[in-house]
């Protein structure tokens, strides 16, 4: 398929961005089924995160943050099952009063089926939305999704926003596992950064650049990005470019590749 001359961007998210782990953007353009990587860069703080947001489109961005809670659990809880005033209740509250809610609604069920999921979780192989630790996406999702809705960013089949600038939930370990299977590739512990996590990095990148995803997409740098990629052993760039890769293969897309019958108070993630 041609390119659509948007910016294409993926977003490897954290909910307490600092210095040493940042907020990780890495950014591309689309040509027929190549890739190309532009430039990555990081942010530093959630208010420069909301400061990027407000980037003049046409932009289309992959987020690694949940873009809905599991309709068990809202409906459970009473709170609004409307996505528009569900976001608007949850921001209202504070981490605390969301780790405790979480715990007590986890509390009064059976082992083994603790947490509510969405229904998109099963496919991508991702954590439930409200979880609070390990990692903390309920957070994650408290601290992202208000700012896209402040910076008015269009949320295909949830929001309507500038259409210019459009923000979809993206799951890099969704690719990742397509091509490493149980393989681990990152740590942010410095213990775990070993030799056999190094060769799992060099072998996705090049399984990336050979096109071996289902997503049709060959990326495409130069020696000095793949070099970055490989020595980042907490694997934030990585994730990113992950991202842009699932940016990409929605660029190309009907509806950017929204699945039929998708429940707009749960949301979808990318290429589940």
């Amino acid at each position: 398929m041609p390119a659509t001359g948007r910016l294409l961007v993926g977003v490897d998210f954290t909910s307490a961005p600092t210095r040493r782990k940042p907020i990780r953007l890495a950014f591309g353009q689309r040509q027929g089924a190549v890739l190309k990587l532009e430039r990555q860069e990081g942010i530093e703080t959630l208010d420069g995160f909301e400061h990027w947001l407000r980037t003049p489109g046409p932009w289309l961005g992959g987020f690694d943050l949940p873009f809905g809670l599991p309709r068990e659990l809202v409906e459970t809880l009473g709170w609004p099952t409307d996505w528009a005033p569900l976001m608007a209740h949850y921001a209202a509250l504070s981490r605390a009063e969301i780790r405790e809610t979480f715990a007590a609604f986890c509390a009064a069920r059976p082992v083994g089926g603790k947490f509510a999921h969405r229904a998109c979780d099963g496919p991508a192989g991702s954590s439930p939305s409200m979880k609070w630790v390990n990692p903390p996406v309920a957070y994650m999702l408290h601290a992202g999704v208000p700012r896209l809705i402040a910076a008015g960013v269009h949320l295909p089949g949830l929001h309507a926003g500038d259409e210019s600038r459009v923000a979809l939930e993206a799951y890099p370990g969704l690719l990742a596992r397509e091509l490493l299977g149980t393989r681990s590739y990152k740590s942010d512990d410095r213990a775990k950064q070993t030799p056999e996590r190094l060769i799992a990095r060099k072998d996705l990148i090049e399984a990336l650049e050979q096109g071996r995803t289902r997503l049709g997409l060959r990326l495409q740098m130069s020696h000095a990005q793949r070099d970055e990629l490989v020595d980042d052993a907490s694997g934030d760039k990585l994730d990113a470019v992950l991202c842009l890769m699932q940016a990409a293969w929605a660029d190309q897309r009907a509806d950017f590749g929204q699945p039929a019958g998708m429940d707009a108070l749960e949301g979808w993630i990318l290429c589940a």
